[in-house]
């Protein structure tokens, strides 16, 4: 008999680590669970901003006539809250806030959500999540398209087409609300007895409205994920360790690299639906793909060049970190140049821009590093004003090399968070000093002038370790000032430099942040002038490494 109880977290992500956690569990044992210093500070901002909004909400119901509310006690146990939440349905509050629904080990589910709104002939779930939910809809929307994304108030559940939205969709967060949903039907508190009406709400980082999230075209989808889910977590399906993004936050990883190093597994050089498409061409082993010459297998992904497969799997028996694309590599030069880093925190700003000014024709110059940031606690109207500070000293510096008749680039590491806060920062604060119009951030993205490294190194190189600066930039000599440093541990540096959220103050952790944002700046240089350099020649060729 099935014996797997599942929450919504067990509904997505590796199916392997759901097994060993179960089988943990079911032992005996100690489950593993993450405990990075990310982890943690993802969990502690949730908690921290699900308080937040439910302090908001109970202040919004507080003046609302003919509304009842019910509030359970999130410390009581489990059972206490369960009993508290369906005595609450059972009277017809209207809103039930931090509601518990009783564990169904008859079915295998568990479940709880940020509130429950009455609805129909019974509840629909509302959860609270730290991240975005929505975009703002582009400028250039066609107003006789029909809006189909539906939005509410947080005062009242009424729904109502958003033109001015788009959804970000979530799986987890859908699949959350399905199971839910489910365990409300089974207790006989569903709105309606017809799934293809039902609904559920979430209200993400911004927390100005509730999406409402169809679900009557999911729960087909929602019942045989969680009967495979259920018959893995049981054993009747069996599981193998596989390499995906998820290994780098799982403490079962050791184990299992340990297991994949044994068996040359093929996924430690190929990830996600590339190892599947191999294993379907009888590839298993990393020596195997280095050693074939031929076509991609049938199934290969359309986004994976299999050249580079084959060239990663070289790599890996030779031990070479990085391959020549190219004879020759190139990247953007200019005769001035200056390095930007962004450092944010979650989704709650940015709040620190690091530059470095470079002046190639006048090389007895010193290359300064220069900040500007806030160590106010975001979000916070200091951040825009940091930010304005940076875009005009920028702009300045870009408008005196034009005058100079000198060329000039600014250049980053992987544009796609420093484009985000550009935008996202002109759109925020705009009208405060400094702040440009955001068709001003966007002529400035889209020039020649805004190069991104990252980019420069995907066209140059293979590369089997990974793209990123911590992984790249040793490769050219460079090597950062804090052994801990990383996106990770800056995270926690910044809670303690500004005491986020009531914790402690470390004013310390600020000088270890500006070291960490400045070592991140001249990585970007190094690595700019070691692709422009004699030593690149060094490193081998495709070709080289295919022969």
């Amino acid at each position: 008999m099935s014996s797997a109880v599942l929450g919504a977290r067990d509904l997505t992500g590796c199916e392997h680590r759901l097994a060993l956690n179960t089988a943990a569990r079911e032992s005996g044992g100690e489950v593993q669970r993450p405990e990075s210093p990310d982890a943690a500070r993802r969990i502690e901002a949730a908690q921290a901003h699900r308080r937040q909004v439910l302090d908001t909400l109970r202040a919004l119901q507080a003046p609302q006539p003919r509304t009842t509310t019910v509030w359970v006690d999130p410390d009581l146990p489990h059972a206490e809250r369960a009993a508290q939440t369906l005595q609450a349905c059972v009277d017809g509050a209207d809103w039930i806030f931090s509601a518990a629904l009783p564990t169904d080990r008859g079915h295998g589910r568990r479940g709880h959500a940020e509130a429950l709104i009455r609805h129909g002939e019974g509840y629909l779930p509302l959860i609270i999540v730290n991240h975005r939910v929505t975009n703002a809809a582009k400028g250039d929307r066609d107003p006789e398209e029909p809006v189909t994304l539906r939005t509410s108030p947080l005062e009242s559940w009424r729904p109502a087409p958003d033109p001015t939205r788009t959804a970000r969709s979530n799986r987890r967060d859908t699949l959350r609300l399905a199971q839910l949903a489910e365990m409300l039907s089974d207790l006989g508190h569903a709105p309606s007895s017809d799934r293809a009406g039902w609904v559920g709400g979430v209200i993400g980082v911004d927390a100005d409205v509730i999406l409402v999230v169809p679900l009557g075209s999911v729960m087909t989808d929602y019942d045989e994920i969680f009967a495979r889910r259920r018959a893995v977590a049981d054993g009747r399906i069996p599981t193998r360790p596989r390499r995906i993004n998820e290994c780098r936050s799982c403490d079962w990883w050791p184990q299992c690299e340990a297991q994949l190093e044994e068996i040359d597994d093929v996924s430690l050089v190929v990830g996600g639906a590339g190892t599947l498409a191999l294993a379907e061409a009888g590839i298993t082993t990393a020596a195997q793909l280095a050693s074939y010459r031929g076509d991609p297998p049938e199934n290969w992904p359309g986004n994976v060049a299999f050249l580079d497969a084959v060239v990663a799997a070289n790599c890996r028996r030779a031990g070479v970190p990085l391959v020549r694309r190219l004879a020759r590599p190139t990247v953007q030069r200019a005769d001035v140049e200056v390095d930007v880093d962004m450092e944010s925190y979650g989704e709650r700003g940015a709040y620190l821009w690091g530059t470095l000014l470079t002046d190639n024709r006048a090389p007895h110059e010193p290359v300064l590093y220069r900040p500007f940031g806030t160590w106010d606690p975001l979000p916070s109207t200091e951040e825009g004003l940091a930010f304005g500070r940076f875009w005009s000293w920028l702009m300045e510096r870009r408008a005196m090399a034009h005058e100079a008749g000198r060329s000039f680039a600014a250049y980053c590491y992987s544009e796609q968070a420093e484009n985000r806060w550009l935008r996202a920062s002109a759109d925020r604060f705009a009208g405060m000093p400094g702040v440009p119009l955001r068709d001003d951030i966007e002529a400035f993205i889209a020039s020649d002038e805004w190069v991104d490294i990252y980019q420069a190194v995907n066209t140059n190189f293979i590369c089997p370790n990974g793209k990123g600066l911590k992984r790249i930039a040793p490769v050219a000599g460079f090597g950062w000032q804090d052994a801990e440093a990383g996106g990770e541990a800056s995270m926690e540096w910044y809670a303690a430099a500004v005491g986020l959220d009531g914790g402690p103050l470390d004013a310390g952790q600020r000088d270890r942040l500006l070291r960490y944002n400045e070592d991140d700046v001249q990585a970007t240089k190094v690595l700019r002038e070691w692709l422009s350099s004699e030593q690149i020649l060094r490193l081998p060729t495709v070709d080289d490494l295919l022969r």
